[in-house]
């Protein structure tokens, strides 16, 4: 596979890295840390900051306060292995090759962490990175695991069972009983220290206490909740009660998904109507293990601020997609709806960058997990490879406004059922959904009905919308082919893709 020299593309630029030819040296400033935290599976509602009252999140909510919301922030795969791919390398799913629920691959062009290590960073990942194969490190200097449970060879055992197995030898770190994609809830059944949610934290303030490198870092810190189990201690369940949680949304046009369901027969089913009552308590543990998360967060911020690192660092908090959470009678992820498909997006900047924009003043522009690495390579003053889809964040939280793209593009292979098999475009006012296999169209007026209540595929009213986004959509999966789409028309597939040739060996 080709290899390219990242370091080599360094220019000039706001932070005075390097000296253009035949320019006066400027004093250069230091390299800003880079601390990235990630959640699993956190819908874009499930903060305070976001507006949802119901959600306890002071940590995060001061760091928006601190920086800046997305307020239409998207994945571009809403499942785990796509849209850690599309982070990893500032690539559409189409571009780095993962249409849906497969393998990330071994390899890329571009990786993130390389990239930064070129750059001089010391890079180091902790918590869920979801790679195959488990422990390889795309240019992370050390990784520490926890993979929740998901073992892909037998030799493996991630570093958070090996601790476990150290702290509490005898003990069953799934003695809750909850399986890792049920929609069930118990609080956790063993000691609040012993919780994974506990160990990646503890792991990332370590790493930050004891940091003595003149590097500037790079730290990737991943949590594998707010994703099921739902399963916080109880003393932060026990916050939640008299919180009036927001029963699950149903809209117009999901009548077929209303499935009569039992969760004691099947707390991992994708769809189904499990009554208003279950999806509330479903809620309450799932905002009760972001409260835990957002714990954790405290924590490190308290330990970068306390290390004298918080003012020059660059930090953000994504997930990598959203959880159903009942709405629409659907459950977790894999879906182009809100849910599933936008997720909270917060960066602080250095203290260095001067912005026009407000402290906590929240950016409407449509962005994405793609858009982080270009960010961070602009950061350094790097151009941004041509091959990328993501763009710098940079002239958004500088100036508020920047020339921008029109459309997210969000898209995943086949899952859960046949049919499921889709590709979207919004820029977080209109979505526009197609689904391969049927020919079916949604249309959704997000700034009217943001939780998607009224399909609009079908009212006469919407007709020249309809056709704008059918010719957007045309346009944009126009360079797969006339599989895809022929005489400027979008095609009807009845073949699932899981991996486009574009993904490294090719795999189909």
């Amino acid at each position: 596979m080709k290899k390219y020299n990242y370091v080599g593309w360094c220019m000039a630029g706001s932070l005075g890295l390097s000296a253009m030819s035949g320019q006066a040296a400027q004093p250069e400033k230091k390299q800003p840390h880079i601390i990235l935290i990630m959640t699993d599976q956190q819908r874009w509602d499930a903060l305070g900051c976001a507006g949802n009252e119901a959600v306890i999140s002071p940590n995060v909510d001061r760091l928006a306060a601190d920086g800046h919301l997305f307020c239409n922030a998207y994945t571009a795969a809403p499942s785990s292995t796509p849209a850690r791919a599309g982070m990893l390398t500032g690539m559409s799913p189409w571009h780095h090759g993962l249409l849906g629920y497969g393998q990330v691959a071994e390899h890329y062009p571009y990786e993130m962490p390389q990239m930064l290590k070129d750059l001089g960073y010391h890079t180091l990942g902790i918590g869920k990175m979801h790679w195959h194969p488990q422990n390889v490190l795309h240019g992370f200097e050390a990784t520490i695991l926890d993979e929740s449970g998901r073992v892909e060879s037998p030799y493996f055992m991630s570093d958070y069972r090996k601790w476990f197995n150290t702290q509490a030898f005898g003990l069953d770190p799934d003695s809750t009983g909850v399986e890792w994609n049920a929609h069930e809830a118990k609080a956790y059944a063993l000691p609040e220290r012993l919780h994974p949610t506990v160990w990646t934290g503890d792991r990332a303030v370590e790493a930050i206490k004891g940091y003595s490198s003149e590097q500037p870092l790079f730290l990737k810190v991943s949590f594998a909740r707010p994703h099921s189990p739902y399963d916080p201690p109880r003393r932060i369940v026990d916050m939640y009660e008299g919180r009036e949680i927001p029963a699950p949304v149903v809209g117009d046009w999901c009548k077929d998904l209303a499935i009569d369901a039992h969760p004691e027969k099947n707390p991992e089913a994708a769809i189904g109507n499990y009554g208003v009552e279950y999806a509330r308590n479903s809620r309450k543990y799932y905002y009760a293990s972001v409260t835990f998360i957002d714990e954790q967060v405290g924590r490190i911020v308290d330990e970068l601020k306390k290390k004298g690192m918080y003012d020059n660092a660059l930090i953000c908090f994504v997930a990598d997609h959203g959880d159903m959470l009942g709405d629409h009678h659907l459950w977790r992820k894999t879906y182009a709806y809100e849910g599933s498909a936008a997720i909270p997006f917060i960066i602080k900047l250095p203290e260095s960058m001067k912005s026009s924009l407000q402290p906590g003043e929240k950016i409407e522009a449509p962005v994405e997990l793609r858009d982080l690495l270009p960010t961070f390579l602009a950061l350094n003053g790097c151009r941004i490879p041509k091959e990328m889809d993501g763009l710098s964040l940079l002239p958004l939280l500088e100036k508020g406004k920047a020339p921008w793209r029109e459309y997210i593009d969000i898209e995943h292979s086949t899952a859960y059922w046949a049919d499921n098999y889709w590709c979207a475009l919004t820029d977080g006012k209109i979505k526009y959904i197609w689904f391969f296999r049927t020919g079916e169209e949604q249309l959704f007026d997000l700034s009217k009905d943001p939780y998607e209540l009224h399909d609009l595929s079908k009212v006469k009213a919407s007709g020249k919308t309809l056709e704008k986004m059918r010719k957007a959509m045309a346009g944009h999966l126009q360079e797969r082919g006339e599989e895809w789409v022929k005489d400027g028309k979008l095609v009807i597939r009845n073949r699932n893709l899981l991996y486009s040739p574009n993904y490294p060996t090719n795999k189909k």
